[in-house]
């Protein structure tokens, strides 16, 4: 079980115990969901202490935290090319509102590739699980690991192959050279098979030259069946992404986050059962795409299994 601290909700659950910092949600004894929008609201920064505050307001709480609970950090919730967007900021008409205010360091709307960490505490100590390593991972990693105290990086799982999910293996190097021998890499076959391509010097690296430094990873390949990291059972949530494209969410403890989806398979709904934190995907608020939810849809979707539960937009 993902425990939090905070409190969320009236009837007495760690899981639920959230975002204490700066703001509490309605809510009703029963299961409760979070759809984080990836594109339209607020960036939900750091589940248990720093939800929807600035890193000065919160710094003096994340000191505090406890060394036996778990913890979700959100590194970034955008699009793959990020916000603000360079065509926004260099349109003589300015019309953009959003890039505009986002160009400024501590905006809220100045969002990275979507991706979380995981702290876990397990029997040989708490590690660090990082869910994607996108294009913008290492500007994320400089923004949020110092204020968190995050050193290692204890294992990466990957939901898909696109570039805002793996473009930041790479970057992993300043961890491999620097802190630790090696980083794991929990992957579908499928997608590590993308990986031998766009990333054929990280996966064969018989053919690097001697003495350069690049990222020594170590590949684990996934199926759809559960998977225990570092004491922490992770269950796989098959989505599709896209027609034709797979793609997958997670589930650990009661908490589901599913981060690109077009279209949940009637075959994931059972794995979604009980959950009490779902962190899904809504790229925009009044219409879905081809690869992504809209909330109108999103809504939809979830509440055909959820009906008469309780949802908070963040």
């Amino acid at each position: 079980m993902v425990s939090f601290l905070g409190i969320a909700r009236a009837a007495p659950n760690p899981l639920w115990e959230i975002a204490r910092c700066s703001r509490r949600f309605p809510c009703t004894p029963g299961k409760i969901s979070f759809f984080i929008s990836r594109n339209v609201y607020p960036m939900f920064r750091h589940v248990p202490r720093a939800s929807l505050c600035s890193s000065s307001v919160c710094s003096s709480t994340i000191a505090e935290r406890s060394g036996d609970q778990s913890e979700i950090i959100f590194l970034g919730t955008g699009t793959s090319e990020g916000i603000p967007r360079v065509s926004c900021l260099t349109n003589p008409l300015k019309a953009c509102q959003v890039c505009s205010e986002a160009i400024e360091p501590d905006n809220k709307n100045r969002r990275h590739n979507t991706s979380i960490l995981i702290r876990h505490p397990g029997s040989s100590g708490t590690s660090n699980i990082l869910i994607d390593a996108g294009k913008f991972f290492y500007h994320s990693a400089l923004r949020w690991f110092p204020l968190y105290g995050i050193r290692t990086i204890d294992a990466v799982v990957i939901t898909h192959s696109h570039a805002d999910a793996i473009g930041g293996l790479d970057d992993l190097r300043d961890w491999t050279n620097n802190i630790q021998p090696f980083v794991p890499i929990y992957v579908a076959e499928r997608d590590f098979e993308v990986m031998k391509k766009t990333h054929y010097y990280l996966v064969d690296t018989s053919g690097i030259t001697p003495g350069a430094a690049v990222s020594d990873l170590q590949f684990n390949i996934i199926n759809e069946d559960p998977f225990i990291v570092h004491d922490l059972k992770i269950i796989p949530l098959p989505v599709w992404h896209g027609s034709g494209y797979r793609s997958l969410g997670f589930r650990f403890g009661n908490i589901c986050y599913i981060s690109d989806v077009s279209e949940i398979p009637e075959e994931t709904y059972p794995l979604l059962e009980d959950c009490e934190l779902l962190i899904l995907d809504a790229l925009r608020p009044d219409r879905s795409s081809a690869t992504h939810f809209g909330l109108p849809r999103l809504l939809r979707k979830y509440g055909k299994s959820n009906q008469g539960e309780h949802f908070s937009l963040v």
